[in-house]
């Protein structure tokens, strides 16, 4: 089965971190050919070289083999880490008293420093600082001009550059740190496809980035990724001025009772499929496998259940990107996906699509005629001429049982179209004649194998094609009869 054939039976997309364990060239097409959609590039970690030599490489490699890989840079965000760490780890013992001080100096036992200079200013007495996504846990208890002095209330190992989360402390820091603008730079410069904005608060914060973008005549598509408390004040406008959503899981649990995320994560997914919004559901979905060929149960069942939710992508992180079996972990989720989606086409699995809480349009009018057309029908597919993306997104939401295709000529939008649920993206050469779509869209459906010759599709399309937003027609095609 090729990886296309792949993608007429498997909608769900999946995300792969790119990271040391894919750099070696085999193994980087080993991940790729096992399923991956979007490939991440996560600024939080390796130099901005390296992240260009992974860039290069899967864009060879997708160029080779005809696939449309989109490529997501993730910035950074105003995350809180610990410096270097005096001979890498020290224990911190339940009890101790520990100063949090300004400066770069190694950490000790007894003091520690981070990259966030204005720590010592804003934490404040009784409030809780927690490392390594919480598993070392203290209380502020002194505050003076130079430092914070913490009781450690549960003790454990640190090491250097691991996560500090301010659960209790409202954070002056910007959305995007003065590193989050040089990366910015360089994914708009590098022509990528997404970019993600960590550590969202309000609405203002996607504001800026967009502006940023939109100066810059840049169409990077905006990912807010929802792992403080203070987004969900503001969900449904953050969701309304994303281009998608990333439910964030592991500082989210850590910023907030963790027994609560999986009923955020439910109703982030509802809330973006009413809005026609990609939503990506990331963090630790096989962590075991980072150092096992096969995962726990319960991450299988995670996994399934973010399907079974209606999430449009499953995300691996340090499994793909410094795991020792990137490819495996691929292949495990692929074939989680593929047992989900099988048990969903037998009517028990995703709900129907919510009401879309986006105004009613001509296009949402095309849209909802051609979803019902494609049921009535049971038709093979639903192709859909597209020019940026926007007709084939509200379709995704609906999860149809048939696979949607998307035909653009811009070589951007076809590669954005990959992070949708059921969308199988085509670039097709700019047509000015409607009259040529039905001939251009049998000979593409038929050298891909995606429908053979009396199959009836339902075709989507314009009566003036290079015009964004004229979507107008649908139709009942049989395809080169």
């Amino acid at each position: 089965m090729t990886p296309l054939d792949r993608t007429v039976f498997i909608r769900t997309k999946i995300v792969a971190t790119l990271g040391p364990a894919t750099d070696e060239p085999q193994r980087l097409a080993r991940v790729l050919e096992a399923g991956v959609d979007v490939c991440r590039l996560n600024f939080s970690h390796g130099t901005l070289d390296e992240q260009q030599r992974r860039l290069e490489a899967v864009r060879a490699w997708a160029a080779q083999h005809d696939r449309p890989i989109a490529v997501l840079g993730d910035l950074c965000g105003p995350k809180i880490r610990l410096n270097e760490v005096a001979g890498g780890t020290v224990e911190l013992v339940r009890g101790q008293s520990v100063r949090f001080v300004r400066g770069a100096e190694a950490c000790t036992a007894e003091r520690l420093t981070t990259n966030y200079p204005s720590f010592v200013d804003e934490v404040d007495v009784g409030q809780r600082v927690l490392i390594d996504d919480g598993l070392v846990r203290l209380l502020a208890v002194t505050r003076d001009p130079g430092a914070v002095t913490c009781t450690c209330t549960t003790g454990g190992r640190i090491s250097s550059r691991k996560g500090v989360n301010l659960p209790d402390t409202p954070l002056a820091t910007p959305a995007l740190t003065a590193k989050d603008r040089q990366d910015l730079e360089w994914a708009i410069g590098h022509d990528l496809d997404y970019v993600g904005l960590s550590f969202v608060r309000r609405p203002d914060d996607l504001a800026e980035l967009k502006e940023i973008l939109a100066r810059r005549g840049a169409r990077l598509g905006v990912i807010a990724k929802i792992e403080k408390p203070e987004a969900l004040e503001h969900l449904e406008e953050i969701i309304r001025l994303a281009d998608g959503v990333m439910v964030a899981r592991g500082d989210l649990g850590v910023e907030m009772d963790v027994w609560r995320v999986p009923l955020i994560q439910k109703d982030i997914t509802v809330r973006c499929r009413a809005a026609g919004k990609p939503v990506i559901i990331a963090t630790q979905m096989l962590q075991s496998m980072v150092s096992s060929p096969t995962p726990t149960r319960a991450e299988v069942s995670d996994v399934a259940n973010a399907i079974l939710d209606g999430a449009d992508a499953v995300m691996l992180s340090a499994e793909t990107a410094v795991g020792q079996y990137p490819d495996v972990a691929v292949t495990l989720m692929d074939r989680v996906a593929a047992a989900t989606e099988s048990y969903q086409r037998q009517g028990r699995g995703c709900e129907p699509a919510p009401e879309a809480s986006e105004p009613h349009t001509p296009t949402s009018a095309i849209v909802r005629a051609a979803v019902q057309a494609g049921l009535h029908l049971d038709a093979r597919l639903v192709a859909v001429w597209t020019a940026t993306g926007e007709t084939v997104r509200q379709l995704a939401r609906h999860r149809l049982p048939m696979p949607v295709v998307g035909l653009t000529y811009d070589q951007r939008v076809c590669r954005q179209m990959n992070l949708l649920y059921g969308v199988i993206p085509l670039r097709v050469q700019p047509l000015s004649n409607p009259a040529e779509m039905a001939g251009v869209l049998d000979a593409l459906l038929l050298e891909r194998g995606l429908a053979r010759r009396g199959e009836l599709v339902v075709v989507v399309t314009s009566t003036r094609p290079q015009s964004p937003g004229a979507t107008d027609t649908v139709l009942a095609h049989r395809v080169a009869p």
